[in-house]
């Protein structure tokens, strides 16, 4: 409990470093969003009006603290751009973009454990050595030609599944959950070619651990030995790496929207940075980063149910 308290309090900390960094780098970034709201043939009273109401006019550290304010507040501001809350706009764009990152985490374990234990289980047999190449490729080709080339070769060719756009929640379950199936597999692929390799070499130096051979001296069968002992030892660096890969993971669903056209948040931040609307990115770029941070502190509580000698020791 103690542990999870001291996990909390550096999480917190955290997040209001990154959020002071986060708006540091905002007030560094050239351009005036008044001025790109009004055009450069604004006339200079009204360019300082605007400025004035979008609080542009006002010290850094006070324009800080009231966005430190209205976060701890539930209150995100307003976007320069929509003219809308921006805590709806990251409403809308959530209901895109976590069942994306959702299915994708899926689908990258669903292929990589299954594949990394069967490869190393025969080591240089025909599934290790498909596992090999399969890492390598997924390893060497980026998210975003795989979109592209899932576009071409199954949505364009075969016509199973859209080539861009979500139809929204409100078109039904099956439309939407179509319309991200491709994009899924894109992110999925390269996470899920890491993966392989992590769980791959994890199970193989296990497997050569004095309790496993002394649990095949008793009589234990080569796959009762390998998973009921082999793989939930070999699972905490293949959950390490997983919550290592969610920042990954987050980076590559900005270039997977942008290629299938869906309105995630990575759409929505690189719309923002295009136009120039602080407020949205400076949001945006802290949510992402608040999920990062949750999910490494999930990934080390999970360390103490997957490694009772951790609850004995803490």
């Amino acid at each position: 409990m103690r542990h999870i308290t001291r996990s909390l309090a550096g999480l917190i900390l955290t997040l209001l470093v990154i959020s002071f960094v986060i708006f540091l780098v905002m007030e560094a970034v050239p351009g005036d969003p008044a001025e790109i709201m009004l055009g450069t043939s604004a006339a200079p009273d009204t360019l300082a009006a605007l400025r004035e109401q979008m609080g542009l006019d006002q010290p850094f550290f006070v324009r800080y603290l009231d966005w430190l304010t209205g976060l701890l507040q539930g209150n995100l501001g307003e976007s320069y751009t929509y003219r809308t809350p921006v805590s709806d706009l990251i409403g809308e764009r959530l209901m895109v973009t976590l069942p994306l990152t959702g299915l994708a985490v899926f689908l990258s374990v669903a292929i990589s454990l299954p594949l990394g234990v069967l490869a190393a289980a025969r080591p240089n047999g025909i599934i290790d050595a498909f596992a090999s190449l399969f890492a390598q490729i997924g390893i060497a080709v980026p998210n975003f030609w795989i979109g592209l080339l899932l576009i071409l070769g199954i949505a364009l060719t075969l016509g199973w599944f859209p080539a861009g756009g979500f139809p929204g929640w409100e078109a039904g379950f099956w439309p939407a959950l179509m319309a991200l199936i491709l994009p899924s597999v894109a992110l999925a692929i390269p996470q899920a070619a890491v993966l392989t390799r992590v769980t791959r070499a994890a199970v193989i130096e296990i497997t050569n651990e004095d309790f496993v051979r002394t649990a095949r001296a008793k009589g234990a069968s080569p796959s009762h030995a390998l998973w009921r002992h082999v793989v939930p030892n070999a699972l905490i660096p293949v959950v390490t790496m997983l919550g290592m890969q969610i920042s990954v993971l987050i980076a590559g669903a900005v270039l997977v929207e942008n290629v299938f056209t869906l309105p995630g948040m990575g759409t929505l931040a690189y719309q923002a940075l295009a136009q120039r609307d602080l407020i949205v990115i400076q949001n945006v770029v802290l949510f992402f980063a608040a999920i990062v941070m949750v999910v490494n502190f999930i990934v080390d509580a999970l360390y103490t149910v997957l490694d009772p000698r951790l609850r004995t020791r803490r």
